[in-house]
């Protein structure tokens, strides 16, 4: 049983041994090892805060991009009713101005049909007597054709003359 159990002398050197390395790494070790964890510590914290301060200003930008893109949206859709509410008055305005322009053709067209109208009926009359003239004229020259009819005609003017 001696194998199971140590000499005093083996566990004083490893006490001793032990006792020495602890206070080397205190003096040596440990003060380096706390500071790089604490510098660690430091470093995981600022990029801890930076992701934070960065999501909060990616948040920022979202909303401040939703925002722009409402704006300009809006901005479409006013374009857009400008457009159409143009484009209504053009189309009213043409219809408007076709209307008076046929209105205007139409006047002028009865116009000139009154005119020519009238100028065909002074033709007509024109014809009509000229011929009505000449064939009074036939006639007349046919009836007075003797003397004793020219005759009675002269009379008949005089006494038309004595009683108007």
């Amino acid at each position: 049983m001696e194998l199971l159990t140590p000499g005093y002398g083996l566990i004083f050197w490893q006490i001793v041994v032990f006792l020495l390395l602890f206070f080397l790494l205190a003096k040596m070790a440990w003060k380096p090892i706390l500071s790089s964890l604490k510098e660690r510590e430091a470093s995981i914290q600022n990029s801890l805060d930076s992701a934070e301060r960065a999501k909060d200003e990616m948040a920022a930008l979202k909303a401040d991009n939703e925002k722009l893109l409402k704006e300009a949206r809006e901005e479409r859709d006013k374009i857009l009713r400008d457009a159409r509410d143009a484009a209504n008055r053009l189309h009213d305005q043409a219809q408007t101005d076709a209307k008076k322009a046929a209105d205007k053709m139409i006047e002028d067209a009865k116009s000139v049909i009154q005119t020519e109208k009238q100028a065909a009926l002074r033709d007509v009359k024109a014809q009509v007597a000229m011929f009505s003239l000449e064939v009074a004229e036939k006639l007349i020259k046919k009836n007075l054709e003797k003397d004793k009819d020219q005759k009675d005609l002269v009379d008949r003017f005089i006494n038309d003359l004595k009683i108007n």
